[in-house]
């Protein structure tokens, strides 16, 4: 699929022996950005993770070099001082190297370690955005991470530490006053003792929550329910991860925004949902 132009433009060019560290997107290739696309097209080699959608390096020159280096909670998995030094190593022999990684290389994505890593063996690296899977994936599910009716604030956190265990350094009643909307990522494995220390602190049982799993993928399912209920749905479902799980109020409006439902012909469920009485459009 390289026979696609690029709009006509000043792009960068990669460099032999730079490292440019890409966020691919959640998921669909619809969504790369164009500063990606022009990458793909220029590297030698691609170390891409495991989020990654196979699509997506199908945009690679015809002669490009892929690597995997994906990591899966629970599953064996390449060490990340592994993947830093081999993105060094390939560098140092002169190839224009391409780290793709899922979502935004700066969200969770361990993106500033491996950039940290490069700049501190001499090389070259340029950073590429990509849209997280906090934001985009919630958007394909119908949920606004932010809605004026309901939220000022959004908080992004991570569902487990380097352990692999719930992170310990939160200050989760800090966390669950101070947001109205909580995206967790990589949450599945340890929702319990999560929505235990987001109900001690003080939110409701009755709160709204989402898990959207493979999301802005053909597999993306979407799981509505209650953080009081969340554990057992969760656990009912089936899903398995990759999730983005959201806790709020923000999630009501997948009831009026699941565009997805609407394109198969499924009219909205409920137009007011947060029950405000008044057109959307009145101040």
């Amino acid at each position: 699929m390289t026979s696609n132009p690029l709009p006509s433009g000043d792009w960068p060019i990669l460099q032999s022996g730079w490292v440019w560290l890409c966020g691919a997107g959640p998921g669909d290739p619809g969504l790369l950005t164009l500063h990606a696309l022009n990458a793909l097209r220029q590297a030698d080699v691609i170390v891409y993770d495991a989020l990654v959608d196979k699509r997506i390096l199908e945009w690679a020159k015809p002669d490009a070099t892929l690597e995997y280096a994906g990591k899966r909670g629970g599953k064996p998995s390449a060490k990340q001082r592994d993947i830093s030094l081999r993105l060094v190593d390939l560098a140092k022999e002169g190839l224009r190297v391409l780290r793709l990684k899922g979502g935004d290389p700066f969200v969770f994505g361990r993106g500033g370690e491996e950039g940290q890593t490069l700049v501190q063996h001499g090389i070259p690296i340029r950073i590429i955005p990509g849209i997280s899977a906090g934001i985009g994936g919630l958007a394909y599910a119908g949920i606004p991470v932010t809605h004026r009716d309901v939220n000022q604030s959004v908080t992004f956190v991570t569902g487990h530490d380097q352990s692999g265990e719930t992170p310990s350094s939160l200050n989760w009643p800090a966390i669950s006053q101070g947001s109205q909307v909580l995206v967790i990522y990589m949450g599945m494995k340890h929702i319990d003792p999560i929505a235990k220390e987001l109900l001690a602190a003080g939110r409701p049982a009755s709160e709204p929550c989402a898990v959207v799993t493979s999301a802005t993928t053909p597999d993306q399912q979407v799981l509505e329910t209650t953080l009081g209920n969340l554990t057992a749905d969760l656990a009912a479902s089936g899903l398995t991860p990759p999730a983005i799980i959201c806790v709020g109020r923000s999630v009501l409006m997948r009831q009026t925004l699941d565009w997805m439902s609407m394109a198969k012909g499924i009219p909205p469920r409920n137009t007011d949902p947060l029950g405000r009485g008044r057109p959307a459009e009145a101040s």
